[in-house]
């Protein structure tokens, strides 16, 4: 699968930050595995995290709930490709090269728990009428943070590790 990005969010209304020279979405290849990983920021501005398997896995067509692995937050997606995928827009689904199968269930994660941050939200927030104060969210030791796309790849990586185990 090659390496390739995109950018396709409106971010109108965001504050400025890290994101702002992120793209919105990204694939490659784990080089340690051979797995397809796949990164999409959510309309929050929190990134998913994905990593395909194909049939043949153990993992391939179960349910997140079924599967072992620990990632950022736990897993939360188990599907194959959205069919109504576009680049330009998004959507959980990658480019497979010229002979490359497209038959991928994709294993996912996101960054949009409890204490991460998500820049897009402060936006849609203001949509709805309602103030969004970070200092509130600072709750003593505890501090929300924005998991950044080098921390996404690593726990893609992480997950690409798990999930070859598994099938060794």
């Amino acid at each position: 699968m090659k390496d390739q990005q995109w950018t396709f969010l409106d971010r109108t209304g965001w504050p400025a930050g890290p994101w702002d020279s992120e793209p919105d979405k990204a694939q490659w290849t784990d080089a340690v595995t051979g797995l397809p990983c796949m990164i999409h920021r959510n309309a929050y501005g929190a990134w998913c995290g994905y990593v395909g398997v194909a049939p043949g896995h153990p993992a391939y067509a179960n349910e997140y709930a079924d599967i072992d692995a620990g990632v950022h937050g736990g897993l939360t997606f188990a599907d194959r490709c959205d069919p109504t995928f576009d680049p330009a827009t998004g959507g959980v689904c990658h480019l497979p090269e010229p002979g490359e199968s497209d038959d991928v269930w994709w294993l996912g994660f996101n960054c949009g728990h409890a204490f991460d941050y998500q820049p897009g939200l402060e936006a849609h927030m203001g949509t709805l009428g309602c103030a969004f104060d970070l200092d509130i969210l600072l709750f003593g030791e505890l501090r929300i943070e924005y998991r950044d796309i080098e921390y996404v790849r690593a726990e893609c990586a992480h997950l690409a590790s798990q999930l070859h185990a598994q099938a060794s």
